[in-house]
């Protein structure tokens, strides 16, 4: 009887460890999909530029040249790939002793776990890491700032409360008022509109009684619900299970060129025998990059600051919160 090579033990095993991983992948809903536009790319890296457009067109007077505006560059956002990779090995041993149905579904699902939840976390860290100024975007600013700057002179735009609020219906209201005044780098207003809300799991009660409810929540009055009735917000909220901050909330805007995904190499495995050990190797791996290239995309707070409502949160009857309750600051 003839003996099986590596190489035809790994095709006869390599089909059912695919089946296993792809089941076990797809478990894993991709909330990535939910923040970010997918598209495809061919180079180690992609780079996207801004365009100061054109500011208000002026009067031309009869027999008058026109006037030309000059469009220029602004900020440029890049997104370097990143290789995501993880094998496991089957030995030798552990295959001629028939232990390959038991230890090898148990690793292939782990694997598969190991790679989406790697995914998540990933496209996560984009909104996770938006208030800190460790991580910066094409114009120097963390993506959620007070600070962003214009071209042109026109200053600088905010996308974010003045003082971090929690989520509640004045918050909420309040930022769709704010992105509604969003501008361009000529000071021009750009028609944005909130589309969607992003909340962690701890916030996800007050959002559905926010946008689901027809009466104003948590009120004996009979007043509407005004972001409901006034279809705002007409995506509706979701929830990511992968933001670290318990009381962050972010608006996805209409922006075009906001937050992206781009895929570089799709998810692949592949097992293969290794002739100095004889052990099987089964390896997974992608490559893709998360990032932003207009901040424009999103209006966010991280909640309430509670180093600042020590000093200005109202206690009972009014009194400020140290008068109410000396003994805590002692």
């Amino acid at each position: 009887m003839a003996a099986i090579s590596r190489a035809q033990l790994a095709k006869e095993l390599e089909p059912g460890l695919n089946a296993l991983f792809g089941m076990e992948y797809d478990r894993y809903e991709n909330e990535t999909t939910e923040i970010y536009d997918t598209e495809s790319s061919d180079r180690a890296f992609e780079e996207e530029v801004l365009i100061i457009g054109f500011g208000n067109a002026p009067v031309k007077n009869e027999g008058d040249s026109v006037n030309y505006d000059d469009a220029s560059e602004g900020y440029t956002a890049r997104y370097t790939h990143q290789t995501i990779a993880l094998a496991f090995a089957l030995t030798e041993e552990a295959v001629e002793d028939n232990l390959y149905d038991r230890l090898g579904s148990r690793y292939t699902k782990a694997l598969a776990r190991s790679m989406a939840h790697t995914k998540q976390v990933k496209g996560a860290a984009t909104l996770n890491n938006a208030f800190s100024s460790s991580y910066t975007g094409g114009d120097g600013v963390a993506l959620v700032s007070t600070a962003h700057p214009l071209g042109g002179n026109a200053g600088t735009l905010s996308n974010r409360p003045s003082t971090y609020t929690d989520l509640n219906e004045t918050s909420l209201e309040q930022a769709m008022i704010d992105i509604a005044a969003f501008t361009d780098d000529r000071g021009m207003i750009v028609a944005l509109q909130g589309m969607k809300l992003i909340v962690p799991p701890n916030s996800q009660f007050i959002a559905d009684r926010l946008l689901e409810t027809p009466l104003r929540p948590a009120t004996a009055d009979n007043d509407i619900n005004a972001i409901r009735n006034m279809g705002m917000l007409p995506n509706g909220y979701v929830v990511n299970h992968f933001l670290t901050d318990t009381d962050a909330w972010y608006v996805k805007t209409d922006c075009p060129d906001g937050f992206k995904h781009f895929e570089r190499a799709p998810l692949t495995t592949a097992l293969e025998g290794d002739f100095d050990t004889g052990n099987m190797r089964y390896k997974a791996r992608e490559r893709y990059s998360f990032g932003y290239s207009n901040y424009r995309c999103v209006y966010a707070s991280h909640g309430y600051d509670v180093s600042h409502s020590i000093i200005t949160k109202k206690g009972v009857f009014g009194l400020p919160f140290f008068m109410c309750y000396p003994s805590f600051f002692k």
